[in-house]
């Protein structure tokens, strides 16, 4: 495998470095401490086609290839994971499922939007969380499509969306409509506060009697979660690449302040201790840029890719974690301050265990897959 940048990715990589510096990270730390989403930034980055990533060219889209996809994500996260988050939930699980699943029509009427404003994907419930085979949000038939009623928690982007991505229960099963959040029934509700990722809004969303067209039903009835699947592993590389970008910022933040900090005359840098931490984040970044690396591959050779985005994701978010830790560790009494970026960055880092599903329930499917040729069942 050639592991060499092809001469466009560079140059995406180039475009996307050199906006995450000039316009995200001037204003990542008044997007932590204001809590509000960046939205002269989300404009900017539309502009861009950041937006657009997904969306074919014949469509007005960036149509950017799964490795390019990626480095977006990386380098908007070295500057702000909230921005890098906000454009990972609205590429990977609301723009590709249309892109990959939508009708022409579906196409032409959603991307134009998408492609301009964020969206969002409405899953979790209050009792059920993820879990598909537990939705109590109905979609019930009508003689002209759907009415739907139910609530979502936690959703994604639900703040400053145009466009709904909801799994209901229907007649045929767990079953995807798009749905404008400017429809009578829909309601936002309470935005949760939240220790890291504060420039991103999750809300409860609230539907009551909402009227949907068999227009917007996305797919078949039943097909929610192959849809869903095919989604979440998309969403699961992306923030694979979000992890390796705060694992970059963290380190760079630790090493400024280790190279600058003196005690007994000498820089902490020359610290055997600390050197380990440097040494063991230097390793995982390494790692989890190949495992990205790989899936991407995958991915554009049209091979099943879920397993590695997986991985990938379990890994990255599990090493950034780690790196933010130990790179606050570095800063000393001074990484408990929120007057140093260290303090975000760790606070940001413990959310990655949480997005794309758990790790409890990532590490089920990768002991399945141990065993998969054993003739050993394992149901947890």
């Amino acid at each position: 495998m050639d592991f060499s940048l092809t001469e466009e990715q560079s140059s995406f990589r180039k475009l996307f470095r050199d906006f995450a510096a000039k316009e995200v990270a001037k204003v990542a730390k008044h997007t932590d401490e204001s809590e509000e989403p960046p939205l002269d930034l989300f404009n900017k980055a539309a502009q861009q086609g950041f937006f657009a990533a997904m969306i074919p060219e014949d469509l007005g889209g960036a149509a950017l290839d799964p490795l390019s996809y990626t480095l977006l994500i990386e380098e908007l996260a070295k500057a702000c994971m909230s921005t890098a988050i906000t454009i990972a939930t609205h590429n990977s699980l609301v723009v590709y499922p249309i892109v990959s699943r939508g009708d022409d029509a579906q196409k032409e009427n959603w991307l134009s939007v998408l492609a301009e404003n964020a969206g969002a994907l409405a899953l979790n419930e209050p009792d059920a969380g993820s879990d598909t085979s537990r939705l109590s949000t109905r979609a019930k038939r009508t003689t002209d499509g759907y009415v739907l009623n139910g609530v979502k928690t936690w959703v994604t982007n639900a703040g400053i969306a145009k466009l709904l991505l909801v799994i209901a229960q229907a007649d045929g099963g767990p079953t995807a409509f798009v749905i404008d959040p400017a429809t009578p029934g829909v309601k936002i509700g309470h935005r949760e506060p939240t220790t890291g990722l504060r420039g991103v809004t999750f809300h409860t969303v609230y539907f009551d009697a909402v009227g949907i067209a068999e227009a917007d039903r996305l797919g078949n009835e039943g097909e929610g979660l192959s849809l869903l699947q095919t989604a979440l592993s998309h969403f699961q590389l992306a923030i694979a690449a979000a992890a390796l970008g705060l694992d970059e910022h963290a380190v760079a933040q630790g090493r400024a302040f280790a190279i600058e900090r003196k005690q007994f005359g000498v820089s902490i840098a020359t610290k055997q201790g600390l050197g380990n931490y440097f040494a063991d984040a230097e390793i995982n970044a390494e790692v989890l840029r190949h495992q990205i690396e790989y899936a991407a591959w995958l991915y554009e050779q049209g091979k099943d890719f879920a397993a590695a985005a997986l991985k990938a994701k379990l890994f990255g978010a599990k090493a950034a974690r780690e790196t933010a830790n130990h790179m606050l560790q570095v800063h000393g009494g001074y990484g408990f301050s929120d007057e140093y970026t260290i303090s975000q960055l760790y606070r940001d880092a413990r959310a990655l265990d949480l997005l794309g599903g758990t790790p409890q329930v990532g590490r089920i499917a990768v002991w399945q897959e141990v065993f998969a040729d054993s003739g050993v069942v394992i149901k947890p």
